[in-house]
């Protein structure tokens, strides 16, 4: 079991997937509201709209721990804009070819493209050169193995 400090993109993964279930609420949210007054996609798109305001702000506080930009937030809808593409096109897919009710069609959509939504997100977030694996080690880890001796050349006599 490991007990060292958690990796920072372990945390990072975590409150991307928070952030992601509280946005995908709200996004659901203004979904069912708008579905009231405009067509499915109408719906979907003005609901993606705000809710990818919010992500941005919740996933700059609370996943990336980084100052909101005007330049990050000007990136930001790139890092959705795969996600937009792929969940909007799910969702025509699911309500147009597979007949699935327009109430539960972007919620299947949109499992496809969260972990393509994560990388992008992180690298318009984050500086450049920001580290992607682990913290230092913790000082009770085990040093790595020494790799193994090479054998001692042969032992010359003294020459004459």
């Amino acid at each position: 079991m490991r007990t060292g400090p958690a990796r920072p993109i372990s945390r990072q993964i975590i409150a991307f997937a928070l952030v992601g279930v509280v946005n995908t609420l709200t996004y659901y949210g203004f979904y069912l509201l708008f579905l009231t007054r405009l067509p499915y996609l109408a719906a979907h798109v003005l609901a993606s709209v705000l809710s990818m305001i919010g992500s941005f702000f919740l996933n700059a506080r609370f996943t990336y721990r980084t100052r909101p930009t005007l330049r990050k937030f000007l990136l930001f809808p790139l890092t959705n804009a795969t996600n937009f593409l792929v969940t909007t096109a799910g969702v025509y897919v699911v309500v147009g070819v597979f007949h699935v009710g327009d109430r539960f069609a972007p919620l299947l959509a949109s499992v496809v493209a969260i972990p393509v939504t994560f990388v992008v997100s992180r690298m318009i977030m984050l500086p450049q050169g920001a580290p992607v694996t682990a913290t230092p080690p913790s000082p009770h880890a085990e040093p790595p193995p020494c790799p193994p001796a090479l054998p001692a050349p042969p032992v010359q006599p003294p020459a004459r």
